[in-house]
């Protein structure tokens, strides 16, 4: 077989249906945020990010900065191994503590990605529980869906947000045991779910109750423990999973829980077990994120009044967006090729770094830009977004495409 041949032809596919994922060549700088400088392979050019995660800008607290920097000094760069190999560090303990009273559980659990997490902590739940059962949100994120596939358990997906179509399937899967496997805020659409209806149906059937809060934790709630704590449901649900390399600024995942659940995972877990653990300087620097935000709502309420601006001025221009609760806003293009060719418009003409998301992240023909406001944009870039974005929508006939 030529493989090179079989590749590249694959590759002209994807090119040709306008899938084919490029990466904006971006450096980050300390204090800048949300200004970068972009390569453009022969000079630096300045853009501001509209669509990054560190929805808050707490990966350049001053804070959070010096946290990670002072533990390098002290500790090094590396964790030395796994950590029944390279030991249990302080700052992972501390971490994992802070984890648990952030979100009023027992324990917590640290892994090297929010990805990560979410595959081991199901992949195990669901291969370990005997008979189990594993019922998905048919919208939940691919880490779930990997996580799930791989414990070979059982699995029914129900409608998306339908607490009354999981009631109904909670019913026919029986006295086996159960899983319910959800997210808090869905990332593409920015819709969040009906929390507690869903861990009411749980309760009934006796279910597991197993919540991704990745684009919630730090964002939600008075300190910042995610829609659960913001809506007073966060003791009621069995596993919460979050993650520290969106709005806390870092990188890493984790799951907290009630003692044997947590400790179980980790002695089970073969993506904890046997994955060289997040660096001593990388879990100080998400501690010191972590106490920040439980302290301060100035970057949560400073994030949601900037949301609030840009949706109405959105509104004003007549560019569609879908309607959410969240701080996600897509703005609906729905055709791949014209959705990159706005984000590159808006890059070389504009200074404005918006990445399209098209298939396999979203359905074929909802393609869209997704825009993420932060508190460290100001009104100024605001109008520097809305006057481009409008430009666009008339001379590149955006409407027709989205209709």
């Amino acid at each position: 077989m030529d493989f090179d041949g079989f590749f590249q032809s694959s590759l002209d596919t994807l090119k040709s249906e306008g899938n084919y994922r490029i990466f904006a060549d971006l450096e980050r700088r300390c204090g800048a945020f949300p200004q970068a400088g972009r390569h453009d392979g022969t000079a630096m050019q300045d853009v501001t990010v509209w669509c990054s995660n560190d929805y808050l800008g707490m990966g350049q607290h001053p804070d959070v900065v010096a946290a990670m920097v002072e533990t390098v000094q002290s500790c090094g760069t590396g964790a030395g191994g796994t950590r029944n190999i390279g030991g249990n560090t302080i700052h992972h303990r501390i971490l994992e503590a802070e984890l648990a009273d952030l979100h009023g559980k027992e324990r917590a659990l640290l892994f090297t990605s929010g990805y990560v997490s979410n595959w081991a902590a199901l992949s195990t739940l669901g291969a370990k529980i005997p008979n189990a059962v594993i019922l998905s949100d048919e919208k939940n994120h691919a880490s779930m869906i990997e996580g799930i596939r791989h414990s070979r358990a059982d699995k029914v997906l129900w409608k998306h947000n339908d607490w009354r179509d999981l009631d109904r399937k909670l019913h026919a899967v029986g006295d086996r045991p159960k899983i319910v496997a959800f997210e808090s805020v869905y990332s593409m659409d920015g819709d969040i779910a009906p929390i507690r209806e869903i861990v009411e149906v749980c309760e009934a059937h006796g279910a597991l109750s197993y919540i991704d809060e990745v684009h919630a934790v730090g964002m939600y709630g008075p300190r910042g423990g995610g829609v659960t704590e913001e809506r007073g449901l966060a003791h009621r649900i069995d596993l919460i999973e979050g993650t520290l390399g969106k709005a806390y600024g870092v990188v890493g995942g984790y799951i907290t829980g009630s003692a044997p659940l947590v400790d179980f995972i980790r002695s089970f877990s073969s993506g904890f077990i046997f994955t060289t653990a997040l660096p001593p300087a990388v879990a100080a620097a998400a501690t010191a994120s972590i106490r920040h935000l439980k302290a301060s709502s100035i970057e949560r309420d400073r994030q949601k009044a900037n949301v609030a601006a840009v949706r109405a001025r959105l509104d004003r221009e007549g560019i569609p967006h879908l309607a959410n609760e969240s701080h996600i806003i897509p703005v609906m293009i729905g055709d791949p090729v014209k959705c990159r060719m706005i984000s590159d418009i808006l890059m070389e003409e504009w200074g404005i770094y918006v990445q399209p998301i098209n298939y396999p992240t979203v359905p074929k023909g909802t393609e869209r830009l997704r825009i993420t406001p932060g508190p460290l944009h100001g009104a100024q870039e605001i109008d520097h977004l809305i006057t481009a974005l409008a430009s666009l929508w008339r001379r590149c006939a955006i409407a027709h495409a989205v209709a």
